[in-house]
């Protein structure tokens, strides 16, 4: 098995929308394309469980954010 030791990055459609996938060593994130800021998930929490929690609370950052 070859070990994940930088990041790779992919491009998905979803409903018509690209976005950037990049599994790193640490974490997994999903972009849109041209954007910076997106949901990102660390191995560990989806690992423990915690994955629900992560994503709501990365999802109520990034809305916040959005907003002002």
């Amino acid at each position: 098995m070859t070990r994940l030791e930088k990041p790779l990055k992919r491009e998905i459609t979803i409903n018509d929308e690209l976005y950037v996938v990049t599994i790193g060593p640490t974490d997994l994130k999903i972009t849109r394309k041209g954007h910076r800021k997106g949901i990102e998930l660390q191995w560990q929490d989806l690992i423990s469980g915690d994955t629900a929690l992560a994503t709501a609370l990365n999802a109520s950052v990034n809305d916040t954010e959005e907003r002002t």
